[in-house]
């Protein structure tokens, strides 16, 4: 089956100072989403951004605001953060005590559902909410900072993932891929299950970012007729 492929510009590796002007090049670019991580220095060794900047950011953009949060207790802040703008708000299963429960309360939102895996953390934990997501990201790094390499791994536990929810007929949840994804690997990750792409250095830190994206959908393009 033919999947069509969606390029997500995470902010993290934008130039903060011009950050409207960087969201409206990607978007001219043909980004899809606007990728934000949300780190609290606790659950990763970083410390970001918070609804604040979706808020913000939300005039600057008519592109959905695909909010990632790799936080402690992140079901005190989905409020918060659909509130802001968030069109897409998903957790770290890690995190999450009482996962369903938290994936109600973004559902009962009207805001897109998604449960992030760590690189270590097995499919299998998501077998009871699968049918509860619209999204499931699949980690090929470890959280915490931007510009790590992308981890091979990934590629076969999304090749995993696809099959399950093929398996139990759960086409309609997007499989996202968040970790090292560049435009010498786009057509790999695209190839194994990755639907939604994130990328940040892989876009931002590039001398023309909106030619980057538009290269990025072209050799997934390409692998879709290959």
């Amino acid at each position: 089956m033919t999947r069509s492929v969606k390029i997500a510009p995470s902010i993290l590796s934008a130039d903060f100072a011009r950050l409207a002007e960087e969201v409206r090049a990607v978007e001219k670019g043909g980004a899809d989403l606007i990728h934000l991580d949300v780190m609290d220095g606790h659950f990763v060794p970083n410390l970001t951004m918070g609804p604040l900047v979706v808020r913000a950011l939300r005039p600057h953009t008519a592109l959905p605001l695909d909010v990632h949060l790799m936080i402690e207790n992140p079901g005190r802040y989905v409020d918060a953060f659909a509130d802001a703008g968030a069109d897409y708000i998903t957790v770290q299963a890690e995190a999450c005590v009482h996962l369903h429960r938290v994936v109600q309360a973004i559902r009962a939102r009207g805001v897109r559902a998604g449960v992030a895996l760590n690189p270590a953390t097995p499919l299998h934990a998501l077998d009871e909410i699968l049918p509860d997501l619209d999204l499931v990201l699949v980690m090929s790094v470890n959280p915490g900072f931007g510009g790590q390499s992308f981890i091979p791994g990934a590629l076969d536990k999304l090749r995993r993932l696809r099959s399950r929810l093929e398996a139990r007929g759960l086409t309609h949840v997007e499989v996202e891929v968040d970790g090292g994804v560049k435009l010498n690997n786009v057509r790999e990750v695209h190839r194994a299950g990755g639907e939604i792409l994130v990328s940040g250095s892989g876009i931002f830190r590039t001398p023309n970012p909106a030619e980057t994206i538009r290269a990025m959908k072209a050799a997934c393009a390409f692998e879709a007729v290959a």
